[in-house]
C-alpha cells in the first residue's frame, strides 16, 4: 500500500514550500533565539509543519526553561505519541490523537489568548486544520484569565527542536515555523483544504508578527545569525535564529508540498531475538543488526524510479549476503525481493525471489561506495550501478528481469518498496538517498523534473528515472 501523505498529495496548489530542516536527535539539532525585550505572554500563535522520523522519543517543538508555571514552557510530542503542552507543575493538555506516522507531514497550530473570558477559548489546538477538543488529560481550567506563559520573556531563550541545553531533541523534519507575538490566529492563516480534501499550506496571512515574532523558511545556505543564514527570520522582524549542530545536508527539499520517501522506522522486522534496525538522519541512515529489515514509506506501482544507497562499512563487516533492492511486501522475505546480495567478502549476486542469479559487479564493494538503483516498474527490470560505472551484469542495458514473476505467491501486491535486509552477525550502518542525501556529495544531479539531489544522474541511456516524491508519484506512479 501507499501510506497517506498529509499535506503532500502532489497536486499543485499555487504555493510551494522550498525547504525543510532535517533534525537528527543524536545531534540535538535546534534553532534558538533569546529575546532582548518582552513580548506578549498572553496572546500568541505557533504554527509549524513537522514530519517525524524518531517515533517513541520526546520531541520538542518549542521550549523555554524556567522554574515555575510562568517561565517553563514545554511544547512537545511525548514519547508515547501524544502532543503535550507542559508547564512546571502540570500539563495543560495531552491529546488522544497520536503522532506515529513517519510518512506524513502534520500541520500543528497552537492558538493562545488568555485574555479570553472562557477557559475553553484561552488555549486552542489545531492539527491539519481541525480543532482538537478530545484530550486524554487536560487542565485547561488551570489557565486563569490573563495568565502569563513563559514565552517572549526578555533574556530567556526560546528553543526549537530541543531544549536550550539539548534535551528532548526531535528526530525528523520541520518546515515553515511561524511564531506570531500578540495575535491569536487560526489555521486558515497558514493552510487550506484543497479540492481533494487534503490540508495543504498557503502563504502565511499574517499582518504583523509582533515584537518577538518570526517566520523561519530555511532558505539560507550558511549558519551565521543573519538574513543569509539558514535560521533567518523572513517575517521582516529580523529575529534571526542561531543553529546548533546542523550541516549543509540538513537543508532538504522534503517539504509539505513535495513529500519525499524515507525508510520506515515504524515498519521494521528482525528474525527471532535479533535486534531491530535503528534509524537516524530523518530515517535515511540505517543500522542493521543480525537478520533485520525495513522498507520505504513510498511504494509506487508503476513508473521509473531512482534511489542511491551508500555503504557505510567495509565488505568484511557485511558478510552474510545483506540484500538491497525492492520488495513487494512491507516486511520482505527472500522470496519477495529483487536486488543484489553479497554472499561472501568478494562476491555479488542478483537476488530474484529465492533464486540467486549470477549477476556480479566487477569488483567487491567497500566503505563509501554509492549504488544507484534504476527501478523500472513498467518493464519489470532493475539495473544497479556501483559508483556510476560498474553495473551489475553486463552493462547499463542489462539488469534483473522479473517479468516472469517471483517465486512466492504473496508477491502480487502491485506496489514496490525500496528495501534493505541484513543477514549478518555484525551490525553495520548504510545511508539511503531518495533525493535529499544524508551524506556529502561531490556533484548534484536532479531528475528530469528538477527534483532531488543525487551523486549520479537519474537518467540512464536517455531514459529518465525519477525521485520518489509525491509530485513525481502523482504524475508517474
Amino acid at each position: 500500500m501507499v501510506f497517506p501523505i498529509v499535506g503532500g498529495d502532489g497536486k499543485p496548489t499555487g504555493y510551494e514550500i522550498d525547504n525543510s530542516m532535517r533534525f537528527n536527535d543524536a545531534n540535538a539539532n535546534r534553532f534558538q533565539r533569546t529575546p532582548s525585550s518582552a513580548g506578549s505572554r498572553r496572546t500568541f500563535t505557533y504554527s509549524c509543519w513537522v514530519k517525524l522520523s524518531d517515533i517513541g522519543n520526546r520531541s520538542t517543538l518549542l521550549h523555554t526553561s524556567g522554574s515555575d508555571n510562568n517561565t517553563l514552557f514545554e511544547w512537545i510530542i511525548h514519547q508515547n505519541g501524544y502532543l503535550m503542552l507542559g508547564l512546571q507543575s502540570f500539563n495543560v493538555f495531552e491529546t488522544n490523537m497520536l503522532f506515529r506516522d513517519p510518512s506524513a507531514w502534520y500541520h500543528i497550530v497552537l492558538r493562545m489568548d488568555t485574555t479570553e473570558g472562557s477557559s475553553d477559548n484561552r488555549t486552542k489546538l489545531y492539527v491539519n486544520g481541525n480543532r482538537i477538543t478530545s484530550f486524554s488529560a487536560t487542565n485547561l481550567n488551570s489557565i486563569s484569565q490573563n495568565f502569563d506563559f513563559g514565552v517572549g520573556v526578555s533574556g530567556t531563550a526560546m528553543a526549537l527542536g530541543s531544549t536550550a541545553s539539548g534535551g528532548d531533541p526531535i528526530g525528523g523534519y520541520m518546515s515553515e515555523i511561524n511564531f506570531v507575538d500578540g495575535a491569536a490566529l487560526g489555521p486558515d492563516k497558514f493552510g487550506e483544504t484543497n479540492d481533494d480534501g487534503v490540508w495543504v499550506p498557503i502563504e502565511p496571512d499574517v499582518s504583523a508578527y509582533g515584537t518577538n515574532g518570526f517566520f523561519l523558511e530555511f532558505k539560507g545556505t550558511g549558519f551565521d545569525v543573519n538574513s543569509d543564514g539558514v535560521g533567518a527570520d523572513t517575517s521582516g522582524n529580523d529575529n534571526h535564529h542561531g543553529s546548533t549542530n546542523f550541516a549543509t545536508d540538513h537543508i532538504t527539499t522534503d517539504t509539505p508540498t513535495n513529500n519525499f520517501a524515507t525508510m520506515n522506522s515504524v515498519h521494521k522486522s528482525s528474525n527471532g531475538s535479533a535486534a531491530l534496525p535503528t534509524f537516524a538522519e530523518g530515517n535515511l541512515s540505517l543500522t542493521f543488526g543480525a537478520d533485520s529489515s525495513t522498507s520505504s514509506t513510498i511504494a509506487p506501482s508503476k513508473g521509473k524510479w531512482y534511489v542511491e544507497y551508500k555503504q557505510g562499512e567495509n565488505t568484511a563487516d557485511n558478510q552474510g549476503y545483506p540484500i538491497v533492492g525492492i520488495s513487494t511486501t512491507l516486511g520482505g522475505t527472500a522470496g519477495d525481493v529483487i536486488g543484489f546480495r553479497t554472499p561472501d567478502s568478494s562476491n555479488y549476486r542478483g537476488q530474484l525471489g529465492t533464486t540467486s542469479v549470477n549477476n556480479a559487479f566487477g569488483s567487491a564493494r567497500s566503505a563509501g561506495d554509492i549504488f544507484g538503483f534504476y527501478i523500472n516498474l513498467d518493464d519489470d527490470i532493475l539495473i544497479v550501478h556501483k559508483n556510476g560505472s560498474d553495473y551489475m551484469g553486463s552493462g547499463a542495458s542489462s539488469g534483473l528481469d522479473w517479468s516472469g514473476g517471483l517465486t512466492t505467491t504473496n508477491q502480487q501486491t502491485g506496489f514496490y518498496h525500496f528495501y534493505g535486509q541484513s543477514n549478518t552477525n555484525n551490525a553495520f550502518t548504510d545511508l539511503v538517498n531518495f533525493g535529499n542525501p544524508p551524506f556529502s556529495i561531490s556533484s548534484s544531479n536532479a531528475d528530469a523534473n528538477g527534483y532531488g539531489s543525487f551523486e549520479y544522474s537519474p537518467t540512464l541511456s536517455g531514459t529518465a528515472f525519477y525521485a520518489m516524491c509525491t509530485k513525481n508519484l502523482a504524475e508517474y506512479g
